[in-house]
C-alpha cells in the first residue's frame, strides 16, 4: 500500500474516532475528511508481488536456502519451489526489497547446499527433501521436472549475478556445475523421451514427459546440456502428442491446468521465436498461452457447472489445494470435491470442483494483463483477508462451500466460502516472476543472455526473434 493511501486511511480513522468522542462546545471548522483512493493497477501488482516475494524471503530456511513446499503448515521442501525462490531473489534485489549482496548470499548458500547436502542421484534431486537436512522425504521420487525447475532458477542466477566479485563468481561457477552434473541421458527408458522420475526401489518411471505441458523447459535444458545432451529428436517426439483444438472460442495447443501454460514461460520469452509446430500454426507459444488464458476466463463466464462465484473477473483453474476428497450434496446437486489436484478445462478434459487458485489468473498477467489485473483486484475486493494476507494470496478458495462442515484442508467461512490456510511455493513462484516479466521483462531478458538456454532452444529447432544474431 503506498504512503499516500496509508495517510488517507489514517486520517479517516482518526476523524471517525473523534466523532465518537464528546465534541467540544465550540469545535473549530475542519476540512472534509479525505476519501482513500483505490490502489492503481501499478500499486496493486506491486503490493501483490512484494508480499509474495516476502513469503520466499522470510519463510525459507536462510541457513541452507531450502524453500517450504507449503507454509504455515509444517512441511518438507519442494526443490521446484527452490527454483522459483532463486528467481525471486534476483527480482527482490532489482526492486530494492533486499540488497544485491543479501540476495547473492542467499543464492550462494542455496546452490552450495544443493552441491553438498541435498540428496539426489545422477545430478537430479528428490521431489521433496527435509527442510533442515536436505535428505529425501520418505519414499518420494527423484523428479526430472522438479529438478529442471530448480536448475532454471540456478541458471537465472548465473546470468543475473554477473559482477566481478567473489560471491557472484561463485554463484556462476556453482550453477554451471549443478547444470553440468545433470545426466539427462540416464532417464531414457524410452529413448528419446525423458522419464518423469526414478526411485532406488523401482528404477525409472513407466511414464515419460510428452507434450503439451510444463516440460517444454525440461527438454530445452536437456537438449542444450554441455555434458549429457539428449538428441534434438526428443523435441519432435515431445511435440508429436500435441492436441490442437478450439476451446471456448480459442484455437491453441491445449492443456487443461494453466500451470502448464506458465511454468516454462517464467524463464523463456517465447515471443517471436518458433519451433516447427508454431511455424505451421502461425503463432508462437506466448500467443498460445494467451489464448489458453482467455479460454479459461470464457469458461468461467459460461460456468457450465454453475459454481458459485465464477465470472468475468473471478476465474482460474490449475493445480492447487482443495477442501476435501468427497461427494457432497449442495443445494440438491451432488458435487465431487478434491484436495490437491490439477484442476483445469480443455476439450474432452474437465476437472473442476468450484475451487479456484489466484495464481492461475495472476500468473497469466504477462499474457493477458487486461483480464489478469481485474481478476486480482476482484478477488481481493470480494474476499479480503479471507484470501489476501501478509504474504499475498492464499493458495485457493471455493465460494460454493459456504455451510460449516468438516474439511480436510483449510476452513469454511460461513456464508462466504472455503479458503485454504496455506501458501504453496510452486504457486507463489510464478506470481513473483510473471508479474516481473509483465513489469520489466527482467527474467526473460536475463535468460536471453544464458548460453545454455540459447543452445537448447536452437538445437530444438527454435528460430526467429531474439534468437537470431
Amino acid at each position: 500500500m503506498n504512503q499516500t493511501l496509508r495517510m488517507a486511511l489514517s486520517v479517516t480513522l482518526i476523524l471517525a474516532l473523534a466523532c465518537a468522542s464528546p465534541a467540544p462546545p465550540t469545535p473549530p471548522a475542519a476540512p472534509p475528511a479525505a476519501t482513500p483512493s483505490p490502489l492503481t493497477d501499478a500499486e496493486l501488482i506491486d503490493d501483490i508481488q512484494r508480499r509474495t516475494f516476502d513469503w520466499f524471503w522470510e519463510t525459507s530456511n536462510a541457513e541452507n536456502g531450502l524453500v517450504n513446499d507449503r507454509w504455515p503448515t509444517q512441511s518438507f521442501s519442494s526443490i521446484a519451489a527452490v527454483g522459483f525462490g532463486l528467481t525471486a531473489y534476483g527480482i527482490g534485489a532489482e526492486r530494492g526489497w533486499v540488497t544485491r549482496e543479501q540476495a547473492a548470499q542467499r543464492v550462494l548458500t542455496t546452490l552450495r547446499f544443493f552441491e553438498q547436502g541435498v540428496e539426489g542421484y545422477k545430478g537430479f534431486f528428490y521431489h521433496f527433501v527435509d527442510m533442515k537436512t536436505g535428505k529425501r522425504f520418505e519414499k518420494v521420487e527423484l523428479s526430472t521436472i522438479d529438478t529442471t525447475l530448480f536448475l532454471a532458477g540456478a541458471l537465472f542466477c548465473q546470468s543475473y549475478f554477473d559482477r566481478d566479485n567473489d560471491t557472484e563468481r561463485a554463484i556462476r561457477e556453482s550453477a554451471d556445475r549443478l547444470y553440468g552434473s545433470a545426466e539427462w541421458t540416464y532417464f531414457h527408458e524410452r529413448n528419446p523421451l525423458i522419464s518423469m522420475g526414478w526411485t532406488p526401489e523401482n528404477g525409472l518411471h513407466d511414464y515419460d514427459y510428452t507434450g503439451y505441458n510444463e516440460a517444454m523447459i525440461l527438454y530445452v535444458l536437456a537438449i542444450g546440456s554441455p555434458t549429457y545432451p539428449i538428441s534434438p529428436k526428443a523435441w519432435n517426439a515431445y511435440t508429436s502428442s500435441y492436441k490442437w483444438d478450439t476451446h471456448y472460442g480459442q484455437e491453441h495447443v491445449v492443456f487443461a491446468p494453466l500451470f502448464g501454460h506458465q511454468y516454462s514461460h517464467v524463464w523463456i520469452d517465447f515471443r517471436g521465436i518458433k519451433d516447427h509446430v508454431m511455424r505451421e500454426k502461425g503463432i508462437d507459444y506466448f500467443e498460445n498461452s494467451r489464448r489458453a488464458t482467455l479460454s479459461q476466463q470464457a469458461y468461467a463466464i459460461a460456468n457450465p457447472m454453475k459454481w458459485r462465484g465464477y465470472g468475468e473477473n473471478v476465474w482460474g483453474l490449475t493445480a492447487c489445494d482443495g477442501p476435501l476428497d468427497a461427494k457432497l450434496e449442495i443445494n440438491g446437486v451432488e458435487r465431487q470435491f478434491w484436495t490437491y489436484t490439477a484442476r483445469g478445462t480443455a476439450p474432452n478434459e474437465l476437472r473442476d470442483d468450484g475451487t479456484l487458485a489466484p495464481t492461475a489468473a495472476v500468473s497469466s498477467i504477462a499474457f493477458a494483463p487486461e483480464i489478469a489485473i481485474p481478476a486480482a483486484r476482484a478477488m481481493i475486493e470480494t474476499y479480503g483477508a479471507n484470501l489476501y494476507t501478509k504474504y499475498g494470496f492464499l493458495d485457493s478458495f471455493n465460494a460454493t462451500l459456504t455451510t460449516p462442515r468438516k474439511v480436510q484442508m483449510g476452513s469454511i467461512v460461513p456464508g462466504v466460502g472455503w479458503f485454504d490456510t496455506d501458501h504453496l511455493g510452486i504457486d507463489q513462484g510464478p506470481i513473483v516472476a510473471m508479474i516481473e516479466n509483465h513489469r520489466s521483462g527482467l527474467v526473460w531478458e536475463t535468460m536471453k543472455k544464458n548460453e545454455h538456454l540459447r543452445r537448447g532452444l536452437r538445437r530444438a529447432g527454435f528460430k526467429g526473434g531474439w534468437l537470431e544474431p
